[in-house]
């Protein structure tokens, strides 16, 4: 056993982050000594909340976790954050099976290209449905998302969206 600590990644955009997030890192911080929350954006795109928006609400949301800490990437491959963090692993949520089909081939060629590892947790059933996407859309239209993103992301998009 070395004394380096155990170190992952949980990549995403996080705009915004949901229940579903919350539930991930916090299962993930379980496994290792350090949770790195990595935002990955591309600054040509505008997003709902901004970076530094994102990063409070994942702050905020997360806060009770001692050993996450949360960062920004721009126009990156998460491998390369893996990398900067010294991290060997990634932990990524998967709600279903397109999910799996999407993320599967990702974690072949992260491996392919690092050796980092792409470690899956499967989501909350009662959180499956759920994606920042779709969060926004029910908003948009007045929907309520309670139970669904934390309380600060939940009054954030509110004051953004109506």
């Amino acid at each position: 056993m070395t004394s380096e600590a155990r170190r992952c990644v949980c990549p995403g955009s996080y705009d915004p982050i949901t229940n579903g997030h919350v539930d991930v890192v916090t299962r993930a911080s379980g496994l290792f000594d350090e949770v790195v929350v990595a935002i990955l954006h591309n600054p040509g795109k505008q997003g709902t909340f901004s970076v530094e928006e994102r990063t409070v609400l994942i702050e905020e949301s997360l806060g009770h976790l001692p050993n996450v800490r949360v960062g920004a990437w721009a126009g990156t491959l998460v491998v390369d954050v893996c990398r900067e963090v010294g991290a060997d692993s990634m932990v990524k949520g998967l709600r279903g099976g397109t999910d799996f089909a999407y993320e599967l081939p990702m974690a072949h060629m992260n491996h392919h290209l690092t050796g980092v590892e792409t470690l899956f947790i499967a989501a909350e059933p009662t959180l499956q449905h759920v994606s920042s996407s779709l969060i926004k859309e029910v908003v948009r239209y007045g929907g309520d998302v309670s139970g669904m993103v934390p309380e600060v992301v939940l009054a954030a998009l509110r004051d953004k969206l109506g």
